[in-house]
């Protein structure tokens, strides 16, 4: 897989960005001055990465004119962004394709938590979440605890900024992230199960639970002890939709239930869940129950039934 990557990811971001550049451009509420289609082989990678969390990829990925790679909404449509350049120098300088994977999961993961509702751009909480994800992702991958370091190591400056923690926190944040995939690994080994593709929790590790094929349907109704939560939008208040004890999201129908999709956690504290189904984009749940677009605007609530 590394040969693949390598040659997919050979030649990331701008002329003139430098392995010194910080490792998450500054533009995550800002349009890029210029994109492009991706190179040919980039969305394998991204697919690869989104495997490992089981979210679709609701996102546009684009060769752009940015310092390194950003996540960012622009006229509604989510983008991750990248420099061509940067990532290759990257990868050539550490010598290991992981670099830049690193770097396209540190920006997905802004996307997976809901980190493009602020407007304010770059902050410690959001970057060191995102770092924390991006090495559980990397583990899951396949990569080495050194592997997934290897780009922060190389492009965080040793102290804080503004925008972006010190090198110190951001491996200390990578380094947990992969040892919670790691843990995760082990446990479905001694089980002698197969290891299930999980959701991004608070350490990255929350397991997801299968969720049943969408068009299925039951010709059972609800058991109020299979409820955890009722959805209730403003676009549609008749609709009748569950969250049930198994993190799947449900629909009654005249017919029966109808599994429509789920509710995952994040690593975010201000919006723990994100509810994805293929009836609406993803809806980020904030900590008092209220369901926000990715514009930040609110959609519904989550509530007791």
């Amino acid at each position: 897989m590394k040969k693949v990557l390598l040659s997919v990811l050979a030649g990331l971001l701008l002329t003139g960005a430098s392995v010194g550049t910080p490792a998450v451009a500054e533009t995550r509420g800002a349009a890029a001055t210029a994109y492009a289609a991706p190179a040919v082989g980039a969305r394998d990678i991204i697919t690869e990465i989104i495997d490992v969390v089981g979210l679709k990829p609701r996102f546009e990925v684009r060769a752009a004119n940015v310092p390194n790679a950003a996540a960012v909404i622009l006229n509604g449509q989510r983008y991750i962004l990248y420099n061509e350049q940067f990532v290759s120098r990257l990868n050539n300088a550490l010598k290991t394709d992981w670099a830049g994977v690193s770097i396209l999961a540190h920006e997905i993961g802004h996307h997976l938590n809901g980190h493009t509702l602020s407007k304010t751009g770059s902050n410690h909480r959001d970057e060191l979440e995102a770092d924390e994800f991006s090495g559980f992702v990397l583990r899951k991958m396949g990569a080495s605890l050194s592997e997934a370091q290897a780009a922060i190591g190389a492009l965080a400056e040793e102290e804080d900024s503004y925008t972006h923690p010190g090198r110190s926190s951001r491996l200390a944040a990578i380094s947990k992230g992969w040892r919670n995939a790691e843990s995760q690994i082990l446990a479905s080994a001694k089980a002698g199960t197969p290891n299930r593709r999980v959701a991004v929790d608070r350490g990255a590790v929350a397991q997801q639970q299968t969720v049943t094929t969408p068009t299925r349907r039951t010709s059972a109704r609800m058991g109020s002890q299979q409820i955890m939560r009722q959805v209730k939008l403003a676009s549609a208040p008749q609709e009748r939709i569950y969250v049930t004890t198994a993190f799947n999201l449900v629909r009654e129908t005249a017919s029966g239930l109808e599994v429509i999709g789920k509710l995952q956690k994040t690593n975010n504290s201000r919006f723990p869940y994100v509810l994805e189904s293929r009836y609406f984009d993803y809806l980020f749940v904030s900590t008092d129950g209220l369901l926000l677009n990715e514009d930040g605007r609110r959609v519904g609530v989550l509530t007791t039934t």
